[in-house]
């Protein structure tokens, strides 16, 4: 009795096929789809972390533009000189995040009527080459319009 049902059993494992795993043909499918979602997310990916980039460099200007007309006040002048106009105003420096991707200057016109004008200009080799510069002066005016949508 034994061996008939080993015989049976044997007999039936044989007839019903064994499910091990995936086929290469399925994995393939899966492999494809993740490169479609991949190939769509990381531009899209790439563009949030310009923006963030770019908001970060933004809001240094906005803040040295502040304190431009602070000095005005304080001084009866703007304050340029490019780059080491930036680190007088900034006596702890330019942030990480905006120094590796911008390089931030002021220039300065005694006038009259005195102006100046914050200038951010993307640092070659890195996320934001080929970027457009922007700026902000005196009178609140951002240059160019469209990189200050926030878009």
């Amino acid at each position: 009795m034994c061996t008939a049902l080993s015989r049976t059993s044997i007999a039936r494992t044989a007839a019903t096929p064994r499910l091990r795993g995936f086929t290469l043909v399925e994995l393939m499918i899966a492999v494809a789809l993740v490169a479609i979602l991949a190939a769509i997310a990381y531009p899209s990916y790439r563009e949030y972390v310009k923006r963030a980039h770019r908001s970060s460099a933004q809001s240094l200007m906005l803040d040295l533009a502040n304190r431009e007309q602070q000095y005005l006040l304080d001084n009866r002048a703007f304050l340029g000189g490019g780059a080491s106009a930036v680190t007088t105003l900034l006596p702890a420096g330019v942030p990480v995040e905006v120094s590796d991707f911008y390089d931030m200057t002021i220039t300065a016109t005694a006038g009259p009527p005195p102006n100046f004008e914050v200038k951010a200009t993307p640092k070659a080799g890195s996320l934001m080459a080929g970027e457009t510069p922007f700026t902000i002066n005196q009178d609140g005016t951002r240059l160019p319009a469209d990189k200050w949508k926030g878009r």
